[in-house]
């Protein structure tokens, strides 16, 4: 179990970052803010969700979006949030952003000292 953990931290911390939360708020109330459109367009706006409805959901627990830049490189990423009770009657909630396959691959491939074609714009 601690192998496959590790595993994701390592993954996430290639092609992504993630955040801890400790929230006052019950998780119903937190649930609700990430899951409901209504509430969850109030801080994560439908124009920066590639498709309004979740990639996967566990209710109460975890669900996940596809994101997408309006703006070059026009970057895809998921973003996934867990929530959980914690011992002082809040929420832990988590957020793990991560670049999709394609993206952070393509991405991974070009550096900046790279010996491929430098392309100008015109001024």
């Amino acid at each position: 179990m601690n192998d496959v953990k590790t595993e994701v931290q390592a993954k996430v911390q290639e092609s992504g970052f993630e955040q801890r939360y400790e929230l006052d708020a019950s998780p119903e109330k937190v649930w609700r803010a990430i899951s409901i459109a209504e509430f969850r367009e109030k801080w994560l706006p439908r124009e920066a969700l590639a498709d309004p409805q979740s990639l996967s959901e566990t209710p109460g627990k975890e669900i996940r979006y596809k994101l997408h830049d309006d703006t070059p490189p026009y970057l895809e990423s998921t973003v996934t949030f867990t929530i959980a009770p914690n011992g002082l009657g809040g929420t832990s909630l988590r957020i793990v952003h991560e670049l999709t396959g394609a993206t952070f691959e393509r991405l991974t491939k070009t550096v900046a000292n790279g010996n491929s074609q430098t392309l100008m714009l015109a001024a």
